[in-house]
């Protein structure tokens, strides 16, 4: 299997949600060195994230990332990739071996008529769906963010850079009961937003500590 090194550019759009999680749902899929930052009693800050990546980037491919946290490691703080899902092998080989990610491989079907949609499915199981209709007009918006994952006994972080144009959308998501991380009862989000005329940067991973123990 082929890729290209880091860092990888992605240009395309997305839909995100943001939303409360509970620690205790999701404490189990976190490492021990990591701390998990509560925003209110009992609830850290996660979402779901599905994208598609076309023509200017490094890989061509479609992806959904679930957040599952917001945690701190000494003075960094940054979110936990509990799942990962993409359609194009390139992009697993190099998501598992560059940052570690557990990337699998899944299919993505984007349906933009009156009533947009986006379904991610592996094999026959629904993993999500997000509908989305009214949206508020677009802002131009940069964003960075620093991001957690493992690799063999290596915890490392690694930053995105990104910018697009920002709507907060009507939305409705769905987690079916078969879905991998249903248990984190995602499908009532806050807040989402879609991502126009985005562009993501991600950089080479960075090595923090060896020896991670679950």
């Amino acid at each position: 299997m082929t890729y290209p090194q880091a860092p990888w550019t992605l240009q395309g759009y997305s839909i995100q949600s943001l939303q409360p999680i509970d620690v205790e749902q999701v404490r189990s899929l976190i490492p021990a060195e990591l701390e998990i930052i509560s925003v209110f009693p009992g609830k850290t800050l996660g979402g779901v994230y599905v994208a598609s990546y076309s023509t200017g980037s490094t890989l061509l491919y479609n992806e959904l990332i679930v957040v599952g946290a917001l945690t701190r490691y000494e003075n960094q703080v940054g979110s936990w990739v509990s799942h990962i899902y993409v359609d194009n092998p390139d992009s697993v080989a190099g998501g598992r071996e560059i940052w570690g990610l557990p990337k699998q491989l899944a299919q993505f079907t984007w349906e933009q008529g009156t009533q947009k949609r986006v379904s991610v499915y592996q094999e026959n199981q629904l993993l999500c769906r997000f509908e989305y209709s009214w949206q508020i007009p677009a802002w131009r918006q940069p964003l960075k963010a620093i991001s957690f994952s493992t690799l063999d006994a290596d915890l490392l972080s690694f930053e995105a850079e990104a910018s697009a144009n920002f709507s907060l959308v009507g939305a409705d998501l769905q987690v079916p009961s078969g879905s991998p991380f249903h248990h984190l009862c995602l499908d009532q989000p806050r807040l989402v937003f879609y991502a126009d005329q985005l562009r993501l940067s991600i950089s080479s991973p960075q090595h923090l500590i060896t020896r991670v123990k679950f």
